[in-house]
């Protein structure tokens, strides 16, 4: 006599795609945020004023700014001028706050949770490799010059992307907010890794090996709660400089100091040092403070003024065809505007399609394909990297400054119209998000999830 076969055990629960994160994730994605809006805001005014600036009569003295070196003769080779302090120095800043935020998220936010994870890691794998093979695919076809660049059109430049949603008042549902930002950020930690490992020239391991005990003593005071700034910033400048001086690029410096911050709050009970792993304990933590105070540096100062000396491509004398039909702006414009769209938008149904994932459901696929389109953003770190592959002031470089702006335009353009189409409906997304009827503080969505 056979047993009978033992009923079914329930199934997992289906994934559901750009749902809401918990009150704590998304109050905390608010700020930022608001943060980097202005932030976009800034940066753009920083990258029209160098345009305008390059085109004028007076683009001689936009040249011989950037040129100027306030230390002539330092050691270390800091001997720079001023446009590569604002993209060996400033982006430093924002490569820390990139390293706070990642801390973060893989700690008590989105990223904790691989099922949550899964799906901004795929879609920014997908949004780096294919503009990547685009890239190369069109050099390769126009003769092969510049393959070197192959990584300039990878980043997405969140700062811009948001300053685009704030001009066509886009109300998005705090699940495509959460995950543009969350897609940003794997994709500048991508971006950090390219940089260290394919654009480091003169590699010196005797500074490297020494910038790391700067780090350490960083990281000893951070995790005990020692917030001097008397110490902490000239171990921070001490790490930058023995960066800089081994040959991989400075702001992996800003990085590796973010990850040393603990995320966690810490708080006595019974006398003992605890740590919560809950992302209201991520609120209070060090790392939270620390980016709730350089944020607004990185975002308000440090990006605009880089975009100030790195956005400045001169266009008067030069042929438009000529370079309009250039390899390397081809491949650029269109890794940019396809490569970016297609590989986020691809990879994110295809992990949908095999895992049997659902979209929550105030979210469509349209949605997807105008956040896909608004990844093609690309600024802040394509024109370090291009900088990187071509040396600032070459004639590549100016080629792709020119590209990282018109690809950029374009996808801000396409992305605009995409989104800006379902504003209607984002408006009644926004306004159930903010309804607090028991007025408690926390909007109901956040209480109740399943309340529609």
């Amino acid at each position: 006599m056979t047993s009978p076969t033992p009923p079914p055990g329930p199934r997992p629960p289906k994934i559901r795609l750009f749902s809401r994160s918990s009150w704590p994730q998304a109050r905390h994605l608010a700020g930022v945020l608001r943060t980097e809006t202005v932030g976009g805001a800034l940066l753009l005014s920083g990258a029209l004023i160098a345009l305008i600036w390059a085109n004028s009569p007076w683009s001689d003295s936009y040249t011989r700014l950037g040129d100027v070196v306030p230390w002539p003769g330092a050691p270390w080779h800091l001997d720079l001028n001023l446009a590569t302090w604002a993209a060996d120095g400033l982006l430093a800043i924002f490569f820390f706050v990139v390293g706070l935020e990642l801390k973060r998220e893989f700690v008590a936010g989105d990223l904790r949770d691989p099922r949550r994870a899964a799906l901004p890691i795929a879609a920014a794998l997908g949004g780096m490799v294919l503009p990547a093979l685009i890239y190369v695919a069109v050099v390769l076809s126009g003769g092969g010059e510049g393959l070197r660049g192959w990584a300039i059109p990878t980043a997405t430049d969140i700062a811009f992307a948001l300053a685009v949603l704030a001009v066509v008042s886009s109300h998005l549902p705090q699940g495509l907010r959460a995950f543009l930002l969350t897609l940003a950020v794997v994709d500048d930690l991508f971006a950090i890794t390219i940089i260290a490992i394919f654009y480091t020239a003169d590699f010196h391991p005797v500074p490297l090996l020494a910038a790391f005990a700067p780090i350490g003593l960083f990281a000893v005071l951070v995790q005990r709660g020692r917030t001097w700034w008397w110490a902490l910033i000239p171990l921070a400048i001490a790490a930058w400089t023995l960066m800089h001086a081994s040959g991989v690029h400075a702001t992996v410096a800003g990085v590796l100091l973010g990850f040393t911050v603990p995320v966690l709050a810490r708080r006595r009970a019974g006398g003992d040092q605890t740590a919560t792993a809950s992302a209201e304990a991520g609120e209070g933590g060090l790392a939270a403070r620390l980016e709730h105070r350089w944020r607004p540096v990185s975002a308000g100062f440090a990006v605009p003024i880089f975009a100030l000396f790195a956005a400045g491509v001169t266009l008067r004398g030069t042929d438009l065809g000529a370079l309009l039909s250039d390899p390397i702006v081809i491949a650029i414009v269109a890794a940019l505007v396809f490569g970016k769209s297609i590989g986020i938008f691809g990879s994110t149904y295809l992990l949908a399609r095999f895992t049997r994932a659902e979209l929550d459901e105030d979210i469509t696929w349209a949605d997807l394909l105008g956040i896909a389109l608004l990844a093609g953003v690309g600024f802040t770190v394509s024109l370090l990297i291009g900088d990187l592959a071509f040396g600032p002031g070459s004639t590549a470089d100016d080629r792709v400054k020119a590209a990282v702006l018109l690809g950029s335009v374009i996808s801000a353009g396409l992305a605009a119209t995409v989104l800006s189409r379902r504003n209607a409906a984002y408006r009644g997304v926004a306004e159930k998000e903010r309804l607090d009827a028991d007025g408690d503080g926390v909007p109901d969505v956040y209480q109740h999830p399943d309340a529609r």
